[in-house]
């Protein structure tokens, strides 16, 4: 019997009042609507993993400390190659790229295989299997990180939504 193992993930997780925000701009977007329980921004796509991994991926997430991050989503875009609609920033800030350079240095420490050869893009997935969203202003919402996960997408069997393994709170005060 092989066993299937699901993609796992790194991202960071958006509270309730930025997952409202995403849904009203998905609202613009037409394709396969990602549910909003799912809404993320991946930080290091692992792939899939077998379980044996887990303790490791457990404790390099319980590694990174990072402060809060004010993440304003201003920028609606699309990924032509692969037909994603997408929320995300024109400017991410430094302390975002900052953070997913520190899980990035951490994977490779321990020998983890990521993504590795993508540049970071950081966004939201609103839709896949879609038609580029309409390009009309909207008012930009402030997210303020809390937590980054360790999340894997559901089995076969499952219900579809990502399911958190394990999270780590950012520090609320940085010396």
């Amino acid at each position: 019997m092989i066993t299937h193992h699901p993609n796992l993930f790194y991202a960071l997780w958006p509270d309730e009042a930025s997952r409202a925000e995403l849904t009203k701009l998905q609202a613009r977007t037409h394709g396969r609507l990602t549910r909003p329980q799912n809404f993320h921004l991946t930080l290091a796509f692992l792939g899939p993993l077998p379980d044996a991994l887990l303790p490791v991926l457990r404790s390099t997430l319980k590694r990174i400390d990072f402060a809060p991050i004010d993440l304003t989503i201003d920028r609606l875009g699309y990924f032509q190659h692969n037909a994603i609609a997408w929320a995300g920033m024109h400017t991410p800030p430094p302390a975002l790229l900052h953070l997913q350079k520190m899980l990035a240095q951490e994977l490779v420490h321990k020998g983890i295989a990521y993504d590795a050869g993508r540049s970071f893009n950081p966004h939201i997935t609103l839709a896949r299997k879609a038609a580029a969203p309409c390009d009309l202003p909207f008012t930009p919402f402030h997210w303020h990180t809390e937590q980054m996960v360790l999340a894997q997408s559901p089995q076969a069997d499952e219900e579809p939504f990502y399911r958190v393994l394990a999270s780590h709170p950012c520090k609320q005060h940085v010396d």
